[in-house]
């Protein structure tokens, strides 16, 4: 079955270890995450990497060691880590430079994907990592 929208299993990962790091009192390693999310420790070690290196999380060392946030969390929207962990999301439309022809004398799609994705942004926005602790 076909679906519009579909979060990478990189954001998910994101998201969740996040919201599960501000969950914790103590630090919380790749192990711990991984087993939680069902993901693969490596693969939630290079999103950690993505979310430490743009300064929402802090990485620590040795046998107690593991993350932190380094923000409070009412500070980190969704869309904070989502894009730390895929980039910028975009509303330019990628289909806007499709030239019309006669047959077809209006865009078919009408800027459906501009406006979900404004939709998507908004949403995110609102979403903090503080709402699911």
């Amino acid at each position: 079955m076909s679906s519009i929208v579909k979060f990478s299993e990189a954001a998910s990962i994101g998201l969740h270890g996040t919201v599960l790091i501000a969950k914790s009192e103590n630090f919380l390693n790749v192990n711990k995450i991984a087993e939680k999310i069902g993901s693969s420790r490596h693969h939630v070690a290079k999103v950690m990497q993505r979310l430490a290196k743009d300064g929402y999380i802090r990485s620590m060392r040795g046998p107690t060691g593991g993350f932190v946030l380094l923000k409070k969390p009412e500070k980190i929207s969704f869309l904070d880590v989502y894009e730390s962990v895929e980039g910028k999301v975009s509303t330019n439309d990628e289909y806007s430079n499709i030239k019309e022809t006669e047959a077809i004398d209006k865009k078919i799609l009408k800027d459906i994907t501009k406006k979900m994705t404004q939709d998507f942004i908004n949403y995110m926005k609102k979403q903090h990592i503080s709402d699911y602790i």
